[in-house]
């Protein structure tokens, strides 16, 4: 018999949040938008492809508990919260330009594993407290929503992280060499190898429609 595997939350700077029970229920919502122009005398109108929509995990519970250890539970908590919140120790943060952003996460459960996401939504109910009314159990609830396109999802070898073969990337308006690093190595810390490769001196002034190599991680 196969031993149950708990479900927990990676974030992209490396935290683990374990869960004490996995969810009773997953929902993984993915959709695309199609349209149909009304033409008088048809009744069924042919369907034109307008675009994928970003997936979305609605209403994941989680719940943790400290009752074992009797440490507060916010310990938990609080590091869910901070999801919502720029992390400026991310690639790319630059205060002078109002450029930040939260960091993104993945929910794991035994063979699942989800696309990368931003919490969008996030409540936490405290369920039950020590005499001296510390907090040792919280129900947290929380809405996920896709972070990028990622064309391999779901995929076969989730723990497969290989790169793309050495190419070219054309830098689109906003984006970020941390951003092209996530979508090229599944790693945004691989920035600095994407600015040596092409010396960038300076990583946060990226020119619409520049190409820059993309280095394979041998290279």
């Amino acid at each position: 018999m196969s031993t149950p595997q708990k479900a927990y939350l990676q974030t992209e700077t490396g935290i683990r949040l374990d869960c004490l029970f996995n969810p009773a229920k997953l929902e993984v919502v993915l959709e695309s938008s199609w349209e149909g122009r009304q033409i008088p005398g048809q009744h069924a109108p042919a369907q034109r492809f307008g675009g994928g929509q970003s997936g979305r995990i609605p209403g994941l519970e989680l719940l943790f508990d400290t009752t074992d250890s009797g440490t507060s539970v916010t310990t938990y908590t609080d590091a869910l919260a901070k999801l919502l919140r720029i992390d400026e120790d991310l690639p790319g943060y630059d205060a002078s330009q109002q450029h930040g952003r939260p960091a993104w996460v993945q929910f794991h459960w035994g063979s699942f594993h989800s696309f990368k996401a931003v919490v969008t939504r996030l409540a936490i109910s405290f369920t039950y407290f020590s005499p001296s009314g510390e907090p040792l159990r919280a129900l947290a609830t929380m809405d996920l929503t896709q972070y990028e396109d990622e064309a391999d999802y779901p995929r076969q070898n989730p723990t497969s992280g290989t790169p793309m073969p050495a190419r070219s990337h054309q830098v689109q308006p906003g984006e970020t060499l941390d951003r092209i690093a996530a979508a090229h190595y599944d790693d945004p810390t691989q920035w600095r190898r994407l600015a040596a490769a092409n010396d960038i001196r300076d990583p946060f002034a990226l020119s619409p429609g520049t190409r820059i190599d993309i280095p394979r991680v041998e290279d």
